[in-house]
């Protein structure tokens, strides 16, 4: 039989109130003798507390909702991973949401985690961002954006990576090593990722005084296939380059195959460079080049960030000076997909 709170209140001959605040810990005012006695009653009839009663009293859930645009992407893996583990260091559990990136399921899922009463939630970077401030004003509990830069009243902070300091690293170092004709397949340009890498590309060219040339530089989606059909556009429009800087590790691997369906040797014909370091980028042959972003740490971070929010009282408001952000450095992986400049 089932016991209740009443039950262990009796049996321990203290009052209900006092064996809440045991079980909830919340018994700082409480003394040790008296918080003993009321644990060896729980113990001895092994009592689980129902934990949405628990969060009646304490308004926390210690669910926590984390939103990724595509799961299937090798990055964002690494994210839910780091996350996860933070949370679990707190005594938090984690739903996991993948939107597809699409508007309308992210909006779904958001919706969804504040009425199911997640403390929080942690919302990774997707092309769809133009009504997302709108979405969030609707939102009453706190959250944290990964890779994403734009301000709404809940959100408390934000782990941002420097992708313009990580394109230029890659476009600089492809220089380096000799290459002087960079294309570039870029993911959609509405995504703050991809237009701040595009600007580390520029700059980078710039800096090393070799002309832009906006022949050289197509866009499409952050997908294997985008990296094949972006070859294609190249070798159609007959442009000349020798190396392709990519704006993730997927375009990366999509334009390796063509190249060498094509009959180009790697990287003895062309280079390839991508962006990311997903587990995929080191099994490839030749292995790639890139630029590695460090996606455990963006989902722990986020997750330490939300805690420290959750510290606060219940239904304590933000005010600006409670943002934070964090921003994160990339660094360069060198392999075999690029020749090296010895």
């Amino acid at each position: 039989m089932k016991i209740t709170i009443k039950e262990i209140a009796k049996e321990a001959n203290v009052s209900i109130a006092t064996v809440s605040m045991v079980i909830n810990k919340k018994d700082q005012n409480i003394t040790e003798v008296t918080r003993n006695r009321v644990l060896e009653v729980v113990k001895k009839y092994n009592y689980l507390p129902n934990a949405m009663a628990g969060s009646l009293v304490t308004q926390r859930t210690h669910i926590i909702g984390l939103v990724l645009p595509d799961i299937t992407n090798p990055f964002f893996p690494g994210i839910a991973r780091g996350a996860e583990d933070k949370a679990n260091e707190k005594g938090y559990s984690i739903i996991f949401c993948n939107t597809d990136d699409k508007l309308e399921v992210q909006e779904k899922y958001i919706e969804s985690l504040t009425k199911k009463m997640a403390d929080g939630i942690i919302i990774a970077h997707s092309s769809s961002s133009e009504k997302m401030p709108e979405i969030l004003e609707r939102c009453k509990v706190p959250i944290i954006l990964i890779d994403w830069d734009f301000d709404s009243e809940n959100i408390c902070g934000k782990v941002l990576v420097d992708n313009s300091s990580g394109a230029h690293k890659a476009v600089s170092f492809l220089i380096e090593q000799g290459y002087k004709k960079i294309a570039y397949l870029s993911g959609p340009l509405k995504t703050r990722t991809a237009y701040e890498r595009l600007e580390g590309y520029k700059n980078a060219l710039r800096d090393c005084e070799i002309p832009f040339n906006d022949n050289l530089v197509k866009f499409g989606e952050y997908r294997i296939e985008w990296g094949r059909n972006g070859v294609n556009e190249l070798l159609e429009e007959k442009e000349d380059f020798d190396v392709i800087f990519c704006g993730n590790d997927l375009i990366a691997i999509g334009a390796m195959k063509q190249l060498k369906e094509k009959g180009y040797s790697i990287p003895d014909d062309i280079g390839v460079m991508g962006y990311d370091d997903i587990y995929m980028a080191s099994l490839v042959e030749p292995s790639l080049t890139t630029i590695r972003q460090p996606n455990y740490q963006m989902g722990y971070k986020a997750m330490e960030l939300l805690e420290e929010r959750l510290k606060k009282a219940p239904g304590s408001n933000n005010t600006p000076s409670e943002m934070k952000t964090i921003t994160l450095n990339t660094e360069i992986i060198v392999r075999n997909s690029v020749k090296i400049n010895k």
